[in-house]
């Protein structure tokens, strides 16, 4: 007999494939996306991304109405503000740290449900987050001049 909560776990597996898998072709798009900025560095294309991503939760946290999780919100996304600044013209490996910790933070929202009504958003933009992480990295290692 199968309990209440392995089926409850079983479709909430289910219902975030579909969140997912969009976070996966996002999470390409983002990677690709200095093309789209061709005039403009690559570096900062990156960061405007990361500072851009950093920020959804500040609009959660409004749409939640608890102060502390603003004032939490707005700290943790201020600290990927000044990574992406830094990165503008610091290592490209500033992003991928960026990206990944953004993305570690998303699974750690995912899990608590610290903001509220955020039910698929965390898994979606987590694989944003790691599949461009895990794409600049190779463009990085493979000095592509994607990064250029």
């Amino acid at each position: 007999m199968t309990s209440t909560a392995a089926l409850r776990a079983r479709s909430d597996r289910r219902s975030l494939r579909t969140p997912v898998a969009w976070g996966v072709v996002i999470g390409v798009l983002q990677a690709a996306s200095p093309f789209a900025f061709f005039w403009l560095d690559s570096g900062t294309v990156y960061a405007l991304g990361l500072a851009l991503f950093a920020t959804v939760y500040i609009g959660f946290a409004v749409a939640d109405g608890r102060r502390h999780v603003l004032a939490v919100e707005t700290a943790v996304a201020s600290a990927f503000v000044v990574v992406a600044a830094a990165a503008v013209t610091g290592s490209a490996w500033l992003i991928v740290a960026g990206l990944a910790g953004h993305g570690l933070k998303d699974m750690w929202q995912h899990r608590t449900g610290f903001v509220a009504g955020t039910r698929w958003w965390p898994p979606f933009c987590a694989a944003v987050d790691f599949v461009a992480a895990g794409l600049i990295a190779v463009a990085i290692t493979a000095d592509l001049p994607l990064l250029s």
